[in-house]
């Protein structure tokens, strides 16, 4: 197997210099076909008219259910004390024409999906997006490396430009850097409302169609059905959204076409006035002749974009092009046509508002739609759990999030995953909140509040996401921002009416989820500032002599740390109480990137700590936010193979120095060749072996290798050297393999404020004590874990 090996150079915050190897390996393992087919196919730049097609048609199913399922609600809350005037419905129309043509079509559709971080979309996407082009990670754990990436894509600008200048302003306080975060948990917490909010009122929507046909039923009767779906609903979440997927898009399919045949239908028989409404000249007049009730209206109008969040939130499978042709082609289309027709039979039918879409259905055709009406709430609400199950994860990957346990739900598709516990919590709040309000009205208005402050945190972020990334002219960013504040500040003023009427349930929600993501990430990032200035330096590791002063017992033993850079405390508490170790140290180092993935060929970096007869290496391995951290027996095999990959590459450096295939720069560190300095100002005198000169120079290859590794055309001193590092790790490894981790107890300081006492000692305590362990999340075995135990004061 041919190779293409990647040196790069770490520099430890203590200043000594070692060669971090990115080992880029080819790693042969064998792929799902269908999955190595579609991921081929979203790569590509331009497709043919036909699979363009079947690809829209294939997002019809996860991206747009929510969006088509919101004719079943709107003017039920656009209007819950009755209609006056028939005009009025005329001018509610005019108001959802242009809220659905400005909010999805233009905004969403055409500009905000563009935004998206290699196909991955979500206020966490836009996020990592802006940690790429400006440094505004909360946790500095990043290094230069990371930048290499093939998935660390990011543009540059001129230091004088207006990005540049955006750039320093973000970064030049920490508090701005704060207030980022918090907008992005904010966007979170909102779209986990939705998770909530949108199972409820589309399945009770939908269920409420027993009672149009069946009047003599109780409400009860319509709660309890709702509440049986709902419970069914999130039951199957393990099977994953790819066991029924094949269903998804032709039942949301039957449903556009069915509401839209039947609102153009309604247009042809009760009243085609309502075509009136393309005019936003019934936009004023609805306003001027309504007044305070008019303003308040417009939150059961906004619940008609209902869905638009989510739709940017599920991009991950399809490519911009096909979602911007299913919505212009059909979804577009069919809602004006749904909503118009809705209309036309309220015209003639004043008295029929709350339970509109169902009279409007013609006789004939009412129990098929209803069937189909309940299967596409269903869908609605998969689309939009399984998006909350998305951004959790990724919130979870950026430090924002207690651990959780994450499930993968499908061997093609990445990013179907299944999170039992948030399944188990939203499907409890989902209840509470059905049984609790037992009508649309209180959930819309809820609902309302959640989408508005959604797509308000998007707006916010797509500014800079225009300056930063795209570089746009600040005269399109002004547009951009004015246009998206007008329409949905107006809205947000329209909801703040409702907020006693249902309205509070999501802030509750989202700032119940808010405390736990920020504080949660707030202990982790003090934690991760206490293991940085504690960490042992080289100097003390150096000053232990080959033997580290310790009993080398047989066998690896894997520390786990947070620190991609410096030997951690953890190490020097364990061999300070007991004084043995293996006779092989790999630190490894668990991080997550702003990227959507690590490609598994770029996962590991290896680099060799101290002298080569102190066996003691660090190695850490990269995710994104989409990716799974595997099986402790697939990540310690990898592990290993990296580790043997990096002792050949090292060796062979050494070995072909003098290759006419090689150009090896050696620079020689003052440290190595005039001693290492120890605490008593005495030179260490290890350093003086020539044998390890290599770990403190900068290495670097200009051409390919294509070299054989098992023969070296240098001789046979350096492939015996390999031969015998590799059989000597072999051994140890054979010998057993331990992994020590961190049993950490954080506390907040004795002066520190109450508010710090009350977050670190009593809420992050209590997330540390229900959450996962690390040990669980890594799958290690309890016969191989070693614990230590230590108390962080922060």
């Amino acid at each position: 197997m041919e190779m293409t090996p990647r040196v790069e150079v770490e520099e430890d915050s203590d200043n000594n210099k070692g060669s971090m190897w990115d080992l880029d390996q080819k790693l042969d393992q064998p792929m799902d076909e269908e999955a190595g087919r579609l991921r081929n196919i979203y790569r590509e730049k331009k497709f043919s008219a036909l699979l363009l097609l079947r690809l829209a048609f294939q997002s019809l199913g996860v991206v747009y259910g929510d969006l088509g399922t919101s004719p079943l609600y709107v003017f039920y809350n656009t209007f819950p004390r009755g209609i006056n005037d028939s005009e009025d419905v005329i001018g509610a129309l005019s108001l959802i024409i242009y809220s659905l043509t400005l909010i999805p079509l233009l905004k969403y559709v055409f500009i905000v999906c563009k935004a998206n971080d290699n196909g991955q979309g979500g206020t966490f996407a836009l996020y990592s997006l802006l940690c790429r082009h400006a440094k505004v990670r909360t946790i500095p754990n990043q290094h230069r490396t990371d930048e290499e990436l093939t998935t660390y894509s990011r543009s540059t600008f001129h230091e004088q430009s207006f990005a540049a200048k955006t750039k320093r302003w973000l970064e030049r306080y920490a508090f701005r850097r704060s207030a980022l975060l918090i907008l992005v948990l904010v966007g979170t917490c909102m779209l986990i409302g939705d998770g909530i909010l949108t199972p409820a009122i589309s399945v009770l929507s939908a269920s409420g169609g027993i009672k149009v046909n069946q009047p003599k039923l109780s409400n009860d009767v319509v709660i309890v059905v709702a509440v049986v779906i709902l419970v069914g609903l999130f039951s199957m979440q393990h099977y994953g959204t790819d066991k029924v997927s094949w269903l998804f898009a032709p039942i949301v399919l039957l449903w556009f076409l069915l509401i839209g045949g039947i609102g153009l239908f309604n247009i042809w028989k009760y009243d085609t006035r309502v075509l009136k409404a393309f005019s936003p000249v019934y936009i004023f007049r609805y306003f001027r002749r309504g007044g305070r009730d008019s303003w308040t209206s417009l939150g059961g109008i906004m619940l008609s974009i209902t869905g638009t969040e989510a739709l940017f939130a599920d991009l991950s499978h399809f490519p911009v092009s096909a979602v911007q042709l299913a919505f212009t082609v059909l979804v577009f289309p069919c809602l004006l046509l749904a909503y118009s027709g809705q209309a036309a039979y309220l015209m003639q039918n004043k008295e029929h508002v709350f339970d509109a879409f169902y009279r409007s259905i013609p006789d004939r055709i009412y129990w098929p739609v209803f069937i189909v009406a309940t299967a596409a709430a269903v869908v609605a609400s998969q689309a939009t759990i399984s998006a909350t199950f998305s951004i959790i994860k990724q919130a979870l990957a950026l430090g924002c999030f207690p651990r959780v346990k994450v499930v993968h739900t499908s061997k093609k598709f990445l990013g179907q995953i299944y999170i039992p516990d948030i399944n188990w919590i939203l499907m409890i709040l989902c209840i509470c909140v059905t049984a609790g309000f037992k009508n649309q009205s209180q959930i819309g208005n809820a609902y309302g509040t959640a989408v508005v402050i959604v797509m308000l945190v998007t707006t916010l972020l797509m500014i800079l996401i225009m300056l930063l990334v795209w570089r746009c002219h600040w005269i399109l960013v002004l547009l951009f921002t004015g246009l998206s504040l007008v329409v949905e500040c107006t809205y947000f003023s329209a909801v703040l009416f409702k907020i006693d009427q249902g309205g509070w349930v999501p802030l509750v929600i989202a700032a119940a989820f808010l405390v736990i993501m920020y504080v949660w990430h707030y202990g982790t990032l003090k934690r991760y500032e206490f293991e940085m200035h504690s960490k042992v330096s080289m100097a003390w590791i150096v000053g232990l002599g080959p033997s580290l002063g310790l009993v080398r017992v047989p066998g690896i033993g894997l520390v786990y740390t947070e620190l991609a850079r410096g030997v951690p405390r953890i190490f020097s508490h364990f061999i300070t109480n007991l004084p043995a170790i293996h006779s092989v140290v790999v630190f490894v180092c668990v991080k997550y990137l702003p990227v959507y993935t690590v490609p598994e060929e770029e996962r590991f970096l290896v680099k060799r700590i101290g002298p080569k007869n102190f066996h003691m290496f660090r190695c850490v391995a990269r995710y994104g936010y989409k990716d799974l951290h595997k099986k402790d027996e697939d990540f310690e095999k990898k592990l290993f193979d990296n580790l043997f990959l990096f002792v050949r590459l090292e060796t062979m450096m050494e070995g072909c120095s003098d290759s006419d295939e090689y150009s090896l720069y050696g620079q020689q560190t003052e440290r190595s060749r005039e001693g290492l300095m120890n605490d008593n100002g005495n030179t260490t005198s290890s350093f003086a072996d020539p044998t390890i000169s290599s770990i403190d120079s900068i290495v670097q290859i200009k051409s390919p290798v294509h070299a054989n590794f098992t023969g070296m055309s240098s001789g046979q001193t350096s492939s015996q050297a390999w031969v015998d590092q590799t059989e000597f790790l072999i051994k140890c490894r054979d010998a057993g393999v331990v992994h020590i981790m961190g049993n950490t107890v954080v506390r907040a300081s004795r002066d520190s404020r109450f508010y710090k006492k009350i977050a670190v000692d009593y809420i992050y305590a209590f997330l540390r004590k229900i959450c996962r362990e690390n040990s669980v999340i890594f799958n290690v075995p309890h016969e191989s874990l070693l614990n230590v135990g230590q108390i962080f004061y922060v």
